[in-house]
Parts: structure tokens; sequence; C-alpha cells
């Protein structure tokens, strides 16, 4: 169990991470027929080298957290969204389905919600969710070229939180899911990198620790099916990828711990694929998403380092 200090630190970081307003995107495109099939678009506001002279900005594709709950939608992600868009970036912000409910207008999140067995909300849909990622990644260069033309998709990287950062790892490694899985793509998605920010990215470990209510656990459709579909959705099973990958990690992390990270890069390195792992003092779950934050700075640096 955290400590008290431990715990105020974490709930003062997640209050300010979600302070901040909303910020509405330039354009907004469907890549399906589901209100959740969406991708907000952010045109590069200023920055540095090719971007401030009008030439095309790197693209950062957002993959937004929340246990892949339906109460933590992209807007929660927002502010970061803007954030690296001032910084000279252009960036996709992708909706995609989540299980359970999402919040009746004027709740917060956090508060009560429709549970499933066990009480815990319902976390993620099998196999809706991974559909929306592989589709949206997919609809992706038709849409920029026609929603973003300040983005040079040759310089895409891809970014994820929490749960978003399990995402990412996934879409990153679709061309080595197993060979009847429907997401698998013949080659490498096209990217520069994936920087995965306190991902998810050991389903099996995230599982052991109970991370986010045994979210894992719900997100491949429980305890039936845990094993038979950890192969097809586990990014620490996909390995190596060939795409170069950072992972950044709070070392103060009380949602998503550290062993998760640290388990995923060791797979990485027994598959010989060497993973960047940068790990933060005193840092928790949300401040690398959070504006205000000194850890946020550090994640718009990692992504630039590979997108620049």
């Amino acid at each position: 169990m955290p400590d008290d200090a431990a715990a105020a630190r974490a709930a003062a970081e997640e209050e300010s991470a979600f302070s901040h307003p909303v910020v509405d995107p330039d354009v907004t495109a469907a890549y399906g027929d589901h209100p959740d099939q969406v991708i907000d678009f952010y045109a590069p506001r200023t920055g540095p080298e090719s971007a401030a002279n009008g030439a095309p900005a790197p693209l950062v594709v957002v993959l937004h957290g929340g246990a892949w709950r339906a109460r933590y939608d992209r807007r929660h992600i927002t502010p970061f969204a803007d954030y690296l868009a001032r910084g000279g970036f252009a960036v996709a912000n992708v909706e995609y389905r989540r299980g359970g409910e999402p919040l009746i207008p004027g709740q917060q999140a956090g508060r009560e919600e429709p549970a499933g067995a066990g009480g815990t909300p319902l976390a993620g849909r099998w196999p809706d969710t991974f559909d929306d990622v592989a589709a949206a990644l997919d609809a992706l260069p038709a849409l920029v070229r026609e929603a973003l033309p300040q983005a040079d998709p040759r310089r895409t990287v891809l970014t994820g939180h929490s749960a978003g950062g399990h995402l990412a790892l996934w879409a990153a490694a679709r061309h080595v899911l197993p060979a009847d899985a429907p997401w698998r793509t013949d080659g490498p998605v096209p990217l520069r990198g994936v920087v995965a920010l306190a991902p998810i990215a050991d389903l099996e470990v995230a599982e052991k620790l109970g991370v986010c209510e045994h979210a894992s656990l719900q997100l491949l459709g429980g305890p039936d099916h845990f094993a038979e579909r950890r192969p097809y959705a586990d990014p620490a099973l996909l390995l190596p990828t060939g795409i170069a990958t950072t992972l950044v990690q709070g070392r103060g992390d009380l949602d998503v711990p550290e062993q998760v990270a640290e388990s995923y890069a060791e797979a990485a390195a027994k598959a010989g694929e060497m993973v960047g792992l940068t790990l933060l003092e005193d840092v928790g779950h949300f401040p690398l998403i959070d504006p205000a934050a000194d850890a946020c700075a550090v994640v718009a640096e990692e992504i630039a380092q590979l997108a620049w």
C-alpha cells in the first residue's frame, strides 16, 4: 500500500492533469461509422526547424489512456495534444471504443459508473478496441492528406499514455502478430518510432499487480479468455518489432508501477531488441501528459528526438 505522502502526491498530480480546459481540435475526421471512430487533428502552432518555416511538420499520433474504460475519452488528453502542437508538431488524437458506459453529463471522472462482474467497470471491448486502433492507423494517411496537409506522414511518431501506451506498442507490432490475427499487416507500419508513456506494456505483469482494478483481465474478456488472447494483444509477446521504441515512466507511479515497463524492456532485450527506458524520479502517472509538469517537457523531447 502506498504511504500517505505518496498517495497525496498522486492525487495532486491527477488533479493538475485534469485541471486544464479541453482544447478543441482544428479538424475532426471519421474513420468509421461508430461515434467513437474519430480522429481529432491539431495543426502545428509554432515550432523549431522546418515547421517554423511553413514546411511540413512531424506527425504525432496520440492514443489516450484511461484503462480502456469509456469514462475516459480523448478529451482529457487534448491539453497534451495542444501542448505538442504548440511545440511544432502536427497531432492526431485518436478515439476508439472502450468498455463500460461513458459518464453522464456533468459527472466527474472517478465517480461511480455502471460496473461489471466483481463490481469494477468493464475495460475495453474485444475485439472492437483493437479493430478501431488498427482501422484508425490504416485510415490515417488518407485522412492526414485531407485534414492536415501541414503534416509530414513520413515522420510519424506514435505515442500513448497508460492503456493508450499499450495500444501504441501493440499498433507498432501488428506485423509480428500471429498469422491468423485479423489485424496483422504484411510489414511494419511506417513509423519513426514509438514513445509509450507509463504503458500497460506487459499484460501478465499488470494483471499480477492488479493494475487499474485488473483492467488487463477485463480487456481480454475475463479469466476464460486471458491466456488464449494474450498472444494477440500483449506487446510483451510481440517482439522484436524493429521499430525504435522508448518508454517513459515515473518511478513514483502508483497506477501503472515501473515493474510493468521494466518487464517489457527486459522482454525486448531477450528478443534482441534494445528499447529505451527513461525513468523519472519523483514522478507519478499523470505528469507525463500534464502541460504544467516538467515531465511533459521530457516526453516532448523524447518524441522530438525520433521525429526531427
